[in-house]
Parts: structure tokens; C-alpha cells; sequence
């Protein structure tokens, strides 16, 4: 296992963030703890989980699995969706925040959590309330880090500047959707990323689950992707002709390296520039077993590139604008 600075940090994260929404859930508490040793074992020290996670199950469990080696594990939780059915259940105000983080360590069993993420952004808040509140807590000891979750670019950048003018700490890292099927975030905020240092921790980076070798090009009866209210990771989403066509490409590269589909899919984002730390999560410790073999190799750059030219988005304006006005010199 390598270790990266998280953004603009000196804080060391595995080059794997093992992700726990399914603790609790699909994969029970025994093999969850499971999971957690045998990833510590494996070199991982970075546990990522939300305070909505099977109704704060997966906190509750993800503290069990810590209590005896806090200290060499990094924690992540995030706070945004609501938890009470009250008007101020939810959100990013500053009361929703400080009722949030007390309930996270009491499931924790910790006094402090390494990195606090907004879960996505809350236009009813101003962002400055939000920030103060999470400056609020850096200070008081109960939050180290802070980092932001399904952003546009102008999100990130307007807290970053709120920060800056007003000497908040900063967010230092954003968990977004990031796979060769989910490019997004190269059309703007991949280069605003690098360009203030912004660590990235992609989250579905087996396209939820498409990538693996567990489905066939029609629709699945079982699994994530079969289920009609999947958001992102269903099958409407996911099952489009020019994902199959990146799916393709995978399974050429897994037969060549003789890898499964999903360490390919894993260690090509290892390997991509501005990435820290990708976060997969598995319902069994046979799924576990297979994602953790994306470490301890590294992918030819040919074949990483073949990937790479397969999976990334068409020529945009204004990109394709400015590329063609380059200078030619830092560009």
C-alpha cells in the first residue's frame, strides 16, 4: 500500500479509502470488523462513512472497528442529509452541523473525527454559515480536517474563496463520482482540483458495481444496478452503448493483465493524475479480496492510456476553445 498527502495537508491516506455504506446493511457487523482488519493489515488506514449510513448503523460499527487503534486510522463521516423529520433535521446550517457531529462521535466512540465532509451543497444555507461552523469545530478539537462532497466547480471555488477572505479553514479534499464511466468532473473541476491542490476521493469508481465482471449488456434482476431507484448507480444510468464500449476496453485490459475488471478499474484511477485516494466498498469479503488486489502493481502506460482515450469526453467547448488559442507554453 502507498500513502499520499490528502490536498493541501501533511496528512498521509492509503492509496485506498475503504468505504463502509454497506456496513450494517448488506454486509453484517462481523464481516465488516472483518473487512477493517484485514485493510489495515493490507496497509489501509483510511475508513470513509456518512452519519446517514443505514440510519448511523455503519457509524456505530466503523467505531467498533477503530476503538482499539484510533490513532493510526484516519476517520471520514459527512453530515447534509437529514436525519429527524423536523424543519431542522437537515442541511448545512449551523445548528443541523453541531447536533450532527456530537451524534457521529457518540456513534464513533471517538472525541474527534479526521476529516468532516458536507455531504453535498445546501443552497438554503449560506455558505459562510457553514464554514464558520466548521472552522467552529477545527477549533474546538472535534473535527481535524474539513472536505466537501457532489459540488459543481463554482461550489468548491466559492467556499474556497469565503475561506480565504475570511481565514476559515479550507476544504481540503472533495468526494465526488469519478470512474472511467462517470467523467464529469474533467470537464472543470478535475483542473480546479489541481490547481488549488483539492485532494480527490472518488467515490462509485467501479461505475457502481458496472464494471466488475458481475453483469452481462441486458438488464440484471439483482444487485445495485437492477434496482429502479438507484440514482446514480442504476440502470438507466449506467447501461448506455458508450459505457459497454468502455466496459470492453476493461475487460481487453483485465485479460491482458490478467487482473479481474474491477482492479483494472481501480488501478487505472490510482494512476490518474490529481487522484488521492479512491473509496470502493464491497458486500463480502470475497468482493474485498478482489478490489484490494488493485494495489501493489502498476498498470503498463499503454494500457492505462488505451483506457484513458476509451473513457474521456468529447471534445467540449469552451475547452476546445481555449486549447486551440493555447500559448503553447504552461498550457
Amino acid at each position: 500500500m502507498q500513502y499520499r498527502l490528502l490536498g493541501n495537508s501533511g496528512l498521509a491516506v492509503s492509496e485506498l479509502c475503504l468505504g463502509t455504506m454497506t456496513f450494517g446493511n448488506t454486509t453484517d457487523e462481523q464481516d465488516s470488523l472483518r473487512m477493517v482488519d484485514r485493510f489495515v493489515e493490507l496497509g489501509g488506514n483510511f475508513l470513509d462513512t456518512a452519519n446517514v449510513y443505514v440510519g448511523g448503523r455503519s457509524e456505530e460499527i466503523v467505531g467498533k472497528a477503530i476503538r482499539s487503534r484510533r490513532s493510526e486510522l484516519i476517520v471520514a463521516t459527512k453530515v447534509r442529509f437529514p436525519t429527524a423529520a423536523h424543519p431542522n433535521g437537515g442541511g448545512l446550517s449551523r445548528k443541523h452541523i453541531m447536533d450532527s457531529i456530537d451524534a457521529s462521535l457518540t456513534r464513533l466512540g471517538t472525541d474527534y473525527i479526521d476529516l468532516y465532509q458536507v455531504h453535498t451543497w445546501d443552497k438554503a444555507t449560506p455558505i459562510e454559515e457553514t464554514l464558520r461552523a466548521l472552522d467552529d469545530l477545527i477549533t474546538s478539537g472535534k473535527v481535524r480536517y474539513i472536505g466537501c462532497s457532489n459540488f459543481y466547480a463554482w461550489h468548491l471555488m466559492k467556499a474556497l474563496a469565503v475561506s480565504d477572505a475570511r481565514h476559515y479553514a479550507r476544504f481540503v479534499s472533495i468526494q465526488q463520482q469519478y470512474s472511467l464511466v462517470s467523467r464529469e468532473m474533467d470537464r472543470e473541476l478535475m483542473e480546479l482540483c489541481l490547481e488549488e491542490n483539492i485532494a480527490v476521493i472518488p467515490w462509485a469508481p467501479i461505475g457502481g458495481g458496472f464494471l466488475s465482471d458481475r453483469y452481462g449488456t441486458t438488464y440484471p434482476t439483482e444487485g445495485r444496478l437492477a434496482n429502479p431507484n438507484g440514482g446514480e448507480s442504476s440502470w438507466a444510468v449506467r447501461g448506455s452503448e458508450r459505457n459497454f464500449a468502455i466496459r470492453d476496453a476493461v475487460q481487453k485490459a483485465a485479460k491482458e493483465l490478467g487482473r479481474s475488471t474491477s482492479q483494472v478499474a481501480l488501478r487505472w484511477l490510482i494512476q490518474c493524475k490529481g487522484i488521492t485516494s479512491p473509496i470502493f466498498g464491497a458486500r463480502t469479503l470475497e468482493q474485498f479480496e478482489d478490489n484490494m488486489g488493485a494495489i501493489g502493481w502498476e498498470m503498463p502506460e499503454s494500457v492505462w492510456a488505451n483506457l484513458d482515450e476509451a473513457s474521456e469526453l468529447p471534445s467540449e467547448y469552451p475547452k476546445r476553445f481555449i486549447k486551440k488559442f493555447s500559448r503553447g507554453l504552461n498550457d
